[in-house]
């Protein structure tokens, strides 16, 4: 039999249900912490049953690791959608250091300093955790190694750059749950964006160190632009 028009099926309804508790999951998880969150306190902000919840997943370990998954892979597609951006119409290395800040503070790193302790204390939950983390690495690297090629910039090199940006921006993140100084951040921000446009200089072996000193008024380079010596790469 055809299902009736309108009516979802059983498999678009379980996807549904799915999706409404990874959600709220990651809503939980960053509102309330690891440790003050249930499985039934998931299934109540999903609005559906514990027993939906438990049909679906087993444990708490597992419907957190699922819902990481889920978070990293949208935040990832967002990365490739950016780099796709800068190929199409250009963009420079101070863009990439904004978008990745954006990224992370919005919520993906603060529900990452309420997992990381779990993993580190409970081995089960670590085991499902760690292929997660390695899989948005590996798409982090893909999508820097991507832009790299573009703009002429070694790989090796940007992925340095881009994974001591992203450390950087973990620490500030982290820092932020203590300190609420948006003018501070803003001068760190601004910092890192000099030295990354100093970076990409002295990259290209036609830039003396004396050239790579930006001027004040010039603006961030683009990076669709091979002409320009101020070319940006990323790689996280």
């Amino acid at each position: 039999m055809k299902p009736h028009a309108g009516r979802k099926t059983q498999q678009e309804r379980t996807a549904d249900t799915t999706l409404k508790l990874l959600n709220a999951t990651i809503d939980l998880l960053h509102d309330r912490g690891l440790n003050r969150m249930s499985t039934s306190d998931i299934a109540e902000a999903a609005g559906v049953s514990r027993g939906a919840l438990t049909h679906h997943f087993s444990s708490k370990e597992e419907i957190i690791a699922a819902a990481v998954s889920h978070q990293l892979r949208n935040a990832t597609d967002g990365l490739h959608k950016m780099a796709e951006g800068i190929r199409q119409s250009g963009g420079t290395s101070d863009e990439i250091v904004d978008y990745l800040w954006r990224m992370m503070n919005d919520r993906l790193f603060y529900v990452t300093m309420e997992y990381l302790p779990e993993a580190r204390h409970n081995a089960e939950f670590r085991t499902a955790i760690i292929p997660v983390v390695k899989e948005f690495h590996a798409g982090l690297n893909s999508v820097w190694a991507e832009l790299a090629g573009q703009v002429g910039v070694e790989v090796e090199h940007a992925l340095v750059l881009m994974n001591a940006t992203m450390c950087l921006i973990r620490g500030m993140i982290a820092q932020s749950a203590v300190r609420n100084d948006p003018t501070y951040f803003n001068a760190l921000l601004d910092f890192w964006k000099e030295r990354m446009r100093r970076e990409f200089m002295l990259s290209n072996d036609d830039v003396s160190v004396d050239e790579a000193k930006p001027e004040k008024t010039v603006a961030a380079p683009s990076m669709a632009s091979r002409k320009l010596r101020y070319r940006g790469a990323a790689k996280g």
